[in-house]
C-alpha cells in the first residue's frame, strides 16, 4: 500500500498545545505510546499525569475523521486509567490489544531469612494497547464510503501461513459459540492467512535465527502441545459433534476443511520475528550524524546478574538513539496498517523516538508526529528522515 509522495510533519512541542493547531477530522487514525505514568528510570515526562488528561483525548477526537481509530499503549498498571480517560473524551472502546515478549526484566525485591525466595514483582511480559474508534457517522459502511474510516484492515494483517474459515452457503442454525452457528460455514484456505487477533507475540532478541529458551512464542507451542499435520477432509452430516481444527463444527458437511500444517498454538497469532526489543542496529537506523550519549543498561547494553538471578549492578552503554522505550517496527508497522487506510494520515502526539513515524512511511501512509523533548526531538527527525524515499518535492515540516 503505498503513494506517490510520503507526507511527513514532525513538530517539538508540548502535545495538548499543538494539537490545538490542528484543523478538524484532519487525521486518519491516531497511534501512539504514550507515557505509562510510573516514573520510568526517574523520567519526569513519565509521571506528569498527561495520559490521564481527557483534554488531550478530546484533542485527537477532534482532530480524527468519524470513525477514525486510536490505537495507545499502557502500562500494565496503569492502562486502566488511561482508557477511562480516553471514554471520558468521548471514544468508543472497541477492544484491546496484548503485546507479549519473553525479554522483560522482573524489578523485583527479594526477601530474606524466614520469607526467602518471596518477592514484591512478577516478570513483565505484556504491554496492552487501547483499541478506541471516534463514533460513526451513520452505518459503518456510509462512513467508510464517505471519509475512509471505521473499518479494520483485516484482509492486510491476517496471519500468513494459516487458514482461516468464511460464511457461505445457506444460513441456518445449529448449536454452537454458546449459541446457534449458521450451518453454512466453510472452512477454505484464505490466501493472506488467519484473521488477526488481539493477542500479539514477539520472539525474545536472542532468537531473531535461533528461539530462545524464554521466548514467548516458544513456551506457548510447549504449553500447548505440537499438533501433527493432517491432511484435508471434508465434515460429515447429521450432528454437531464433528469438530475441525477451528473448533467449529460442520454439521451438515458443506465445504472441507484445508490441510492442516500441524504446530503449536503460535500458529493462530501474528508472530513477529523481530525482536521484542528493538535490536541496537534497529534503534540507530538513522542515527549516525548524533552524537553518542551515555545510557543506562538496557537501553542496548545487558543487565549483569548474579549467581541467584538478581541485578547487581546498573552500568553504562554510549548509544545515539538513548530513548529508554523503542518499540519495534514491525509491531507499530502492523499497527498503522490494521487501522489506517490506503493514502491516509498518522498522528502520533508522543513520538518518542520515532519509531510510528519510521513505521508509517514506510507503509506509505502520511505522518504527524510531535514530541515534546529536544533530545527525543532530534532522534525522530534522523529516524523518520532515514525512512522517506528520497523525493525532491516530499513536504518537511520539522517545527
Amino acid at each position: 500500500m503505498g503513494r506517490d509522495k510520503v507526507t511527513f510533519n514532525l513538530v517539538n512541542g508540548d502535545c495538548l498545545e499543538v494539537l490545538k493547531t490542528l484543523s478538524d477530522a484532519s487525521v486518519d487514525a491516531v497511534v501512539t505510546d504514550p507515557p505509562y505514568e510510573l516514573g520510568f528510570m526517574g523520567k519526569g515526562w513519565d509521571a506528569s499525569g498527561i495520559a490521564y488528561n481527557v483534554d488531550l483525548w478530546r484533542e485527537c477526537l477532534r482532530v480524527l475523521k468519524p470513525g477514525g481509530h486510536l490505537l495507545a499503549f499502557g502500562g500494565t498498571r496503569t492502562y486502566h486509567r488511561m482508557a477511562v480517560a480516553i471514554e471520558d473524551a468521548g471514544f468508543e472502546i472497541r477492544d484491546s490489544l496484548h503485546w507479549i515478549y519473553g525479554s522483560g526484566f522482573p524489578k523485583s525485591r527479594n526477601l530474606d531469612g524466614e520469607w526467602s525466595g518471596w518477592g514484591t514483582a512478577l516478570k513483565p511480559a505484556h504491554e496492552p494497547v487501547v483499541v478506541a474508534r471516534k463514533p460513526l457517522v451513520g452505518t459503518v459502511a456510509a462512513n467508510v464510503l464517505a471519509h475512509g474510516t471505521g473499518a479494520l484492515n483485516i484482509d492486510g494483517c491476517r496471519v500468513a501461513g494459516v487458514m482461516d474459515g468464511h460464511w457461505g452457503g445457506k444460513q441456518n442454525s445449529s448449536i454452537g459459540f454458546g449459541g446457534t452457528t449458521p450451518t453454512g460455514f466453510q472452512s477454505s484456505a484464505h490466501t493472506a492467512g488467519r484473521w488477526p487477533p488481539n493477542i500479539l507475540l514477539s520472539h525474545t532478541p536472542e532468537c531473531a535465527e535461533t528461539c530462545a529458551e524464554d521466548c514467548a512464542v516458544v513456551e506457548m507451542d510447549r504449553q500447548s502441545g505440537m499438533a501433527k499435520p493432517k491432511p484435508a477432509r471434508k465434515g460429515r452430516r447429521g450432528g454437531t459433534a464433528w469438530q475441525g481444527r477451528s473448533g467449529l463444527g460442520s454439521p451438515d458437511g458443506i465445504g472441507a476443511w484445508p490441510e492442516d500444517a500441524g504446530g503449536g498454538a503460535s500458529r493462530f497469532f501474528p508472530v513477529f520475528r523481530y525482536q521484542a526489543k528493538a535490536s541496537r542496529s534497529e534503534r540507530e537506523i538513522g542515527c549516525k550524524d548524533l552524537p553518542e550519549v551515555v545510557a543506562r543498561s538496557g537501553m542496548g547494553g545487558t543487565m549483569p546478574i548474579d549467581d541467584n538471578g538478581n541485578a547487581r549492578d546498573r552500568f553504562s552503554v554510549k548509544a545515539k538513539n538513548h530513548h529508554p522505550t523503542v518499540k519495534p517496527v514491525a509491531l507499530m508497522a502492523w499497527l498503522v496498517k490494521l487501522v489506517t487506510p490506503p493514502g491516509g494520515t498518522v498522528l502520533d502526539p508522543f513520538m518518542g523516538s520515532g519509531t510510528t513515524g519510521v513505521a508509517a512511511t514506510q507503509e506509505g501512509f502520511g505522518f504527524i508526529g510531535i514530541e515534546r523533548e529536544p533530545e527525543y526531538f532530534r532522534i525522530c527527525k534522523a529516524r523518520v528522515a532515514s525512512a522517506v524515499p528520497a523525493q525532491p518535492e516530499q513536504k518537511e515540516l520539522f517545527g
